[in-house]
C-alpha cells in the first residue's frame, strides 16, 4: 500500500538542505584580532569605507567578505646589501606591523590579502638599501647602528603608512662582514678606545697638576700676606691676649718675666 508524503515535510527537507548548503555564507564569524570587509557583487561592489568588526555577522550568500588579521604581525628578512663603498654585507631584519583597523577596504582594494609580499617586504628591502648604501661598513657595524635603524624605521614608515599599514618596529638582527674587514674593523676601535683612554688620564694627570699649582699659589699668596701683617706691635698685642687669656685659669701657675724691653711674661702650670 502507498503511503503519501507529507508536501510539508518535503518544503521543509528542501529549506533544510538550502540552509546547510548556503550556511557557511551567510553566517560569518570574526574572531577578536580580525576585521573584515564586503564586496557586493551585484550593488555597491567592494565597501573600503566600512569595516566588519569582531563578532557573528549575516550576509547574503552572493556577497563575499574577506578577513584580515590585524594584531602585530613580524616579518623576518635575511639580505645582501652594498656599503657607501661598494663593500658586501649580509644583515638579518625583522619587521613588527599592522594593517590599519579602518582602512582594511583601501589595502585590499590596492593589494589584496598577500599585501605582505607585494608591498611591506617590498618596501622594507627598498629602504634597507637606500639607507645603508649612504654609511660606510665601519659605521653600520659599529658607531652608527641605532642612527641607520632609525633612519630605515623613519623612511619605511612613511612609506607603509601611505598604503595603510602601520610600521611599529624595525631591528637589525645581525650584520656580517667578510672576516678580513671584521677584524680590521674590530682591531681599529680597540685601538680608538685605547687611544681615547690615554687621553683621558693625561688630560685627568693635567688637571691633577694644575690643581695642585693653584692651591700652591693660593697658598703663597695667603702666608705673604700674613707674613706683611705680623708688625711688632701686632705680635706683642697677641702676646698681651694670649697672656690675659691664662691668667684667667684656676690652675696654679708661675709667671717668668721675659727679657729685654719687648720681653713678654710666660706662664707655666704649676
Amino acid at each position: 500500500m502507498n503511503q503519501k508524503v507529507n508536501p510539508l515535510l518535503i518544503v521543509a527537507g528542501a529549506i533544510f538542505f538550502f540552509l546547510m548548503l548556503v550556511g557557511s555564507q551567510i553566517a560569518i564569524t570574526i574572531n577578536p584580532g580580525e576585521r573584515g570587509v564586503i564586496f557586493r557583487k551585484f550593488t555597491t561592489g567592494l565597501d573600503k569605507d566600512n569595516t566588519f568588526k569582531p563578532g557573528f555577522h549575516f550576509i547574503a550568500p552572493w556577497n563575499n567578505i574577506y578577513i584580515y588579521e590585524v594584531k602585530e604581525q613580524k616579518v623576518e628578512e635575511s639580505m645582501d646589501i652594498l656599503d657607501k663603498n661598494g663593500l658586501s654585507m649580509a644583515i638579518d631584519i625583522t619587521v613588527r606591523y599592522n594593517p590599519t583597523f579602518e582602512k582594511i577596504g583601501y589595502l585590499h582594494e590596492e593589494f589584496g590579502r598577500s599585501y605582505v609580499d607585494r608591498l611591506v617586504i617590498p618596501e622594507v628591502r627598498s629602504s634597507v638599501r637606500k639607507v645603508m648604501g649612504r654609511y660606510e661598513a665601519e659605521e653600520i657595524y659599529s658607531t652608527k647602528r641605532n642612527e641607520v635603524e632609525t633612519t630605515i624605521i623613519e623612511e619605511t614608515k612613511s612609506i607603509l603608512a601611505g598604503n595603510n599599514v602601520i610600521m611599529k618596529a624595525l631591528l637589525i638582527r645581525s650584520i656580517r662582514l667578510p672576516e678580513k674587514i671584521r677584524q680590521a674593523i674590530d682591531d681599529k676601535l680597540k685601538q680608538e678606545q685605547e687611544a681615547a683612554a690615554y687621553r683621558y688620564r693625561l688630560d685627568k694627570e693635567g688637571s691633577e697638576a694644575e690643581r695642585k699649582r693653584i692651591a700652591a699659589e693660593g697658598e703663597a699668596i695667603a702666608n705673604k700676606i700674613i707674613t706683611s701683617s705680623l708688625t711688632p706691635n701686632l705680635l706683642k698685642m697677641r702676646g698681651i691676649e694670649a697672656t690675659i687669656e691664662l691668667s684667667k685659669s684656676n690652675n696654679s701657675k708661675v709667671v717668668i718675666i721675659g727679657s729685654g724691653a719687648d720681653g713678654m711674661p710666660l706662664i707655666l702650670n704649676n
